[in-house]
Order: C-alpha cells, then sequence, then structure tokens
C-alpha cells in the first residue's frame, strides 16, 4: 500500500523518498514489498534458530525424505494445474487475441478468490488437527464428519457466489471488457470446490504415510490438464481452459476418495454430501444460465438451500451451538 499509493505523494514533498520513486515500476514494488515482509518475519524469528541445538538424525531424514518428496512432486504438478493454462491460452491462440483471451481470463478467475481461501483456510486450519487425531480409535467417523462440514460450507459459499456474481464482478472487475469471461465462474469456483474437497479426502495417504499416492494423483491431474488445454484451447479458448481445470481437480477428487476406501477407509456420508453438492449446482445452473443471476429467482433459490440445509443438519447444529 506504501509503495503503489503514498510514495509517489510523498517524494514530492520529501527529497529523501525520490531515489526509491521510480515510474512504471509497480510490478517491482510488490515483489520488493514481499521480499521485505519476509525479511521481517525472518528477522523477528532468527533468535529461536539460533537457540535450537542442531543435529542430523540420519534416520529421521530418511523417514522425512520419503514423505516429503513425494508430496514435492505433488506440488509441482499443483503449479501446472494453476498456470499452465495460461500459458498455453498464450501459446496456442493467435498472436492478435492471446493477449486479451489471457487477460480476461485471467481476471475473472479472481471471482473464485472466496472459494480459494475457504478452502485453504479451512485446510491449513485442520491439517494439523489430521495428525494430532490419527491415532484416536474414532478417528476415520471425526474425519467423515470433518469432511461434511466443509462440503456444506463450501456448497454455500459457491452457490453464494454464482447469485451475487454480477455484484461481485463490479467489485472485483472494474473494466467492462473483462465482463465477457464471467461465464466461466461457475467452471472455476467448482474446481477450487474439488481441490479443496480433495485435500481434505488425501487425509488417508497422509496419515499413514502412503503420500506417494499424493504424487501419483497430482501428476495424473497435470496430464489432464495439460491434455484437455490442447485439445480444448484451439476451439473454445478460455472456456476450454475452465472445463480442464475442473476435470483435472474433479477427477483427482474422485481418484483420492477412491483409492481411500482401500488404504484407509472413512464413513462419509455420501449421500448428505451429494445431495448438498447436486442442490449447489443445480440452483446455480437455474440461476446463473437459465435466469442470468435474476435476483427475483436466485436470492429465493438461496435461501431454499438454506433451509434444506437447516432442515436436515438441525439437530447437529443445535448441538453445536450448545457446545
Amino acid at each position: 500500500i506504501f509503495f503503489l499509493l503514498y510514495l509517489k505523494q510523498l517524494s514530492f514533498h520529501f527529497s529523501l523518498f525520490n531515489w526509491i520513486c521510480k515510474d512504471d515500476y509497480e510490478i517491482s514494488y510488490i515483489f520488493i514489498s514481499n521480499l521485505i515482509a519476509s525479511g521481517f518475519v525472518l528477522m523477528v524469528l532468527l533468535p529461536f534458530y539460533i537457540k535450537i541445538k542442531y543435529h542430523f538424525d540420519k534416520v529421521l531424514w530418511k523417514k522425512m525424505m520419503r514423505y516429503a518428496l513425494p508430496i514435492l512432486i505433488a506440488g509441482i504438478a499443483y503449479s501446472i494445474n494453476e498456470t499452465f493454462d495460461r500459458i498455453l491460452l498464450d501459446k496456442l491462440l493467435p498472436e492478435n487475441v492471446a493477449e486479451h483471451m489471457v487477460g480476461v481470463y485471467s481476471a475473472c478467475y479472481k471471482l473464485a478468490l472466496f472459494m480459494t481461501l475457504f478452502a485453504t483456510a479451512f485446510r491449513l486450519g485442520i491439517e494439523p488437527f489430521f495428525f494430532n487425531y490419527a491415532d484416536n480409535k474414532n478417528a476415520p467417523e471425526t474425519y467423515a464428519r470433518i469432511t461434511k462440514y466443509f462440503v456444506i460450507l463450501g456448497s454455500f459459499i459457491f452457490l453464494f457466489v454464482i447469485v451475487f456474481v454480477h455484484l461481485l464482478k463490479i467489485a472485483f472487475l472494474r473494466d467492462v471488457a473483462y465482463w465477457e469471461a464471467v461465464k466461466i465462474v461457475p467452471f472455476i469456483l467448482l474446481a477450487n470446490f474439488c481441490l479443496g474437497i480433495y485435500h481434505n479426502l488425501s487425509v488417508w495417504y497422509k496419515v499413514t504415510d502412503r503420500t506417494r499416492f499424493g504424487a501419483y494423483i497430482s501428476v495424473f491431474g497435470a496430464i489432464i490438464t495439460l491434455l484437455l488445454n490442447f485439445l480444448l484451447i484451439p476451439k473454445y479458448t478460455y472456456v476450454g481452459s475452465a472445463i480442464a481445470t475442473l476435470a483435472a481437480y474433479g477427477t483427482m477428487m474422485l481418484v483420492s476418495w477412491y483409492l481411500g476406501r482401500k488404504y484407509y477407509p472413512i464413513p462419509y456420508d455420501l449421500k448428505k454430501m451429494g445431495m448438498y453438492l447436486a442442490l449447489s449446482i443445480s440452483f446455480s445452473i437455474i440461476s446463473f444460465y437459465v435466469f442470468d443471476s435474476n435476483y427475483m429467482i436466485s436470492i429465493p433459490l438461496l435461501v431454499v438451500f438454506l433451509v434444506v440445509l437447516y432442515a436436515s443438519e438441525k439437530k447437529e447444529l443445535k448441538q453445536i451451538l450448545k457446545r
């Protein structure tokens, strides 16, 4: 905020700021601010690093490498899923339209931010609990309940964003030229929702030290991403990229669930989870594609979803509120 909004104003009044104020340097300022923030965190934590008594444990190191290297591969595959659609849009489309297509696609991708933030925050908060609770005899039942809550909240967020997408595009996409790609938002939202469910389902290979399966699944998802982008972009442009992202994350979710049944059975309430997901997707299709997010139709659909949710989960909701 300082670099982008206030530095130029201050440089007019104080010569001290002239040497760091440069024209057309906004993107570099973002990287510089991230560097300063990371450096500050390292500086604050430095006393803890100094106090640690270091020694090399060869046995522990080998165990950590066996666990972590597949996750590293999975992380690389995840980066392919997240970034290669823009790269391929730029490479596979004619030069005169590629830049525009990448721009509108990236802009509308931002509207999935609500689902991404929710899924990321949930994962960061719940994964330590998964590991701490792994030895409990009721762990599978607890994991199943947590995943059901994730699906409930995610289904609501998905439908909420679709219902109010035309308000959100005004707030987040100030340039009207970007609005043409709003039609991909349901695909991207659902893709990130599937990714969030996948992270919840992936508990089976993490607590059983079978992280190699995480690498297999992620690489498989990356192959789907690349293949579908190559096939769909020339004909459907950024819509093809959105479909490829949904197909990749949806497949990863289903494969993880299927393999998890064999190696670490968890009694997921598939009936209710499927109902909430199907209801949210159905109402979103009606709202967005049939009635163009007409509030006279969309808001009642959102209310109906909440009523169904409350009626179905009333008993558990009351227990949670009491605690």
